[in-house]
């Protein structure tokens, strides 16, 4: 019985009349696509910045004289409970720039007592006597002034590596400038005038360095910190005129240019063969080139010696007032700088910016960047940079720059014209075939950065970018 159903069943079945799309596609040409890459993005930073040109592959930043010196963030090593300043770190107060005897300076941060604070704890009372400095380890810091109408105006946020009260160590009659008051917990180191003192009173080296510093301070220098210029206007009838020069740096900075390099390797079947209907190699070289790019884009964001995001000038540098990046943190960014070109961001700090101003009920305005539409604030484009990292507590940064040698801006740097050039600054050099048949090619993107001027970058730090409960 079974059987006969299953003869049934098979009699039942269509048969093929025609040839099948299966088959047919054994005979058919395939449409195909170029060989897709997730890791392309839009590399608005190499898009945005002008690029020099570098014969010798050196570019020096000539600038003038300046006497600011001592304004860098300081470091501390934590062991368990204990926190320690690092000795070395010292050397970014002012009065302690360039003084080297370790075993001094050891001493000096021997001294340095913790002190653990809570959120909305009072640090330092505006016109209290100011008898010690503040490190600040951990946490953020709210310093605040008296207002017009008696109110208190929010003059700072200070935060790790942060520091007030330098004044207080030389100066027995300091008073606090500002009212500091603690926004969270953290930890702060405190260096009093007298425990400086009783270091100071056994190193004549320290003695003789104070001296030179006390000296430095008292040179006529502008707001900026350069070597005074002496003019003189407003003047009627046959006076004098001051007479002046221009003092230069004497060891000005210069940008090497960096590289990134690979090695690009294809088999000499596969470049032979397999070329319709695109060329494997050529294929093989534009995702190698990509990647290069990418990776040059991301050092020039964060590498030590010339990324943008480690050589921001320490006082280009602002902390958010409430976490979030708010229009009013975007416009301290602007008045800290003229000509403010660009934004860069993380996308989910871009994200943040638009949740804080849809809160505000404000709408960003566009504008038109190489014929594509992008958000700005004020007129300044807020461009996406992937390559700005995010932090594991959900914060990350924000820049802003001026760009252009003639603007004293933000530049790249780049060499053209070198040997096998395939892209204005990168090269592509055959380097031979193994014995196993493989061809060999080295390619390699040359490239930096320069700040010409400080206040030519500044940077929003430690922007909270993640949603608020609702």
């Amino acid at each position: 019985m079974s059987t006969e159903t299953g003869s049934e069943s098979r009699l039942d079945m269509p048969r093929q009349s025609s040839l099948s799309t299966e088959a047919a596609r054994n005979l058919a040409t395939t449409t195909k696509t170029v060989p897709q890459m997730q890791g392309i993005t839009s590399r608005w930073l190499l898009r945005a910045l002008p690029w020099v040109e570098v014969r010798g592959g050196t570019y020096r930043v000539n600038r003038r004289l300046s006497y600011t010196v001592g304004d860098g963030r300081i470091e501390f090593v934590q062991d368990g409970a204990d926190v320690r300043v690092i000795p070395r770190e010292l050397g970014e107060l002012a009065l302690l720039r360039g003084f080297e005897d370790v075993e001094v300076l050891t001493a000096i941060a021997d001294r340095c007592v913790r002190r653990d604070f809570r959120a909305g704890e009072v640090l330092a009372e505006r016109g209290a006597a100011a008898e010690q400095i503040h490190l600040i380890a951990h946490g953020r810091i709210r310093l605040t002034a008296a207002g017009e109408y008696d109110d208190e105006a929010r003059v700072a946020v200070l935060a790790d590596g942060d520091r007030f009260g330098d004044s207080a160590l030389l100066d027995e009659d300091a008073r606090w400038d500002h009212t500091a008051t603690a926004e969270t917990s953290g930890t702060l180191l405190t260096l009093s005038r007298a425990e400086f003192a009783a270091v100071l009173a056994g190193a004549p080296h320290l003695q003789a360095h104070i001296a030179e510093f006390r000296a430095r301070a008292d040179r006529p220098q502008n707001r900026h910190g350069e070597a005074e210029i002496a003019l003189s206007a407003g003047h009627t009838g046959e006076v004098g005129l001051p007479s002046t020069f221009v003092d230069y740096e004497l060891k000005p900075r210069e940008y090497e240019l960096s590289v990134a390099q690979t090695v690009l390797r294809v088999h000499t079947r596969v470049a032979d063969l397999y070329n319709e209907p695109m060329n494997q190699t050529e294929e093989q070289l534009r995702l190698t080139i990509e990647a290069l790019r990418e990776r040059q884009e991301h050092e020039m964001v964060n590498n030590p010696e010339f990324g943008l995001l480690h050589n921001a000038d320490f006082k280009q540098r602002i902390q958010p007032h409430s976490g979030p990046p708010t229009p009013d943190d975007l416009d301290e960014l602007l008045s800290r700088r003229r000509g403010t070109k660009v934004f860069l961001a993380h996308p989910k700090a871009i994200a943040a910016i638009g949740r804080e101003f849809n809160a505000r009920g404000l709408y960003p305005t566009h504008v038109d960047l190489g014929g594509q539409q992008v958000p700005a604030w004020r007129g300044v484009p807020i461009l996406p940079c992937n390559k700005i990292p995010v932090s594991a507590e959900g914060t990350s940064s924000i820049i802003a720059m001026r760009t252009g040698e003639d603007n004293q801006g933000v530049v790249g740097l780049h060499q053209t014209g070198l040997p096998d050039e395939y892209e204005p600054g990168l090269s592509v050099r055959f380097m031979g075939i193994s014995e196993q048949a493989i061809i060999s090619y080295l390619v390699s993107a040359y490239y930096s950065t320069a700040i010409l001027v400080p206040d030519a970058l500044g940077v929003l730090e430690n922007v909270q970018i993640l949603r608020g409960r609702d």
